[in-house]
């Protein structure tokens, strides 16, 4: 059985999320990031295999009929998926990995491991949220109308998840996320899987945290 965690970060557009997962994978290298299928243009500076892996719709539908994608959805008329075997293969490793996905991949990927964590990004507000969008400046006015008025019923689902982050000062938002990832990997059966010999040595029964 695997001991790696299963860490997933979801928000608006706009929250944050991106920055953040990126500066926590900068200073953690013990947490791989399954780098999702999309079938939207690359943004400037993204980097195909790093960041996402940019994928016609044809080879995208063709990965999610033949069963390689633990979870996909439609955001914003573009398909998102995860693939299967790099979380495969890392789970069996041990290795905690990181999704950065939308509401309804997390549903599913919590189907498949029920163990999976949720990290929700709030924005300090809805007026902070647009005022982010712009700043970006990566959206036409009719994308972000379009990104604004998805925000309300994406953040409608924040109570599904194990943990919420108001991202209102970065570096804040970003110590909280670090300390989740740590109390994570201290729990009971995580370290019981970690540190197996240790345990028997002591007469400590695996069966015995919740």
């Amino acid at each position: 059985m695997s001991a790696g965690n299963i860490f997933m970060v979801v928000a608006p557009s706009g929250a944050g999320k991106s920055s953040l997962v990126n500066a926590l994978l900068e200073s953690d290298r013990d947490i791989l990031l399954s780098v999702s299928c999309t079938t939207r243009a690359p943004r400037p500076g993204e980097t195909d295999g790093r960041h996402y892996r940019f994928l016609s719709v044809d080879t995208f539908k063709q990965m999610r009929d033949n069963g390689q994608l633990l979870e996909w959805a439609e955001v914003h008329g573009n398909f998102y998926g995860t693939p299967r075997d790099i979380m495969d293969r890392a789970l069996a490793q041990g290795q905690d990995v990181l999704l950065e996905i939308d509401w309804q991949g997390a549903r599913q990927v919590k189907k498949h491991f029920p163990g999976a964590q949720g990290i929700f990004i709030l924005p300090p507000s809805i007026d902070a949220l647009e005022e982010r969008l712009r700043q970006r400046g990566q959206d036409s006015e009719q994308v972000i109308a379009r990104r604004m008025l998805a925000a309300g019923g994406e953040i409608a689902h924040a109570p599904e998840f194990e943990y919420v982050i108001i991202n209102q000062e970065f570096s804040v938002a970003l110590s909280e996320l670090k300390r989740i990832i740590s109390a994570a990997r201290l729990r009971f059966a995580a370290q019981a899987l970690r540190h197996a010999a240790l345990f028997a040595a002591l007469g400590i029964s695996q069966d015995s945290g919740n």
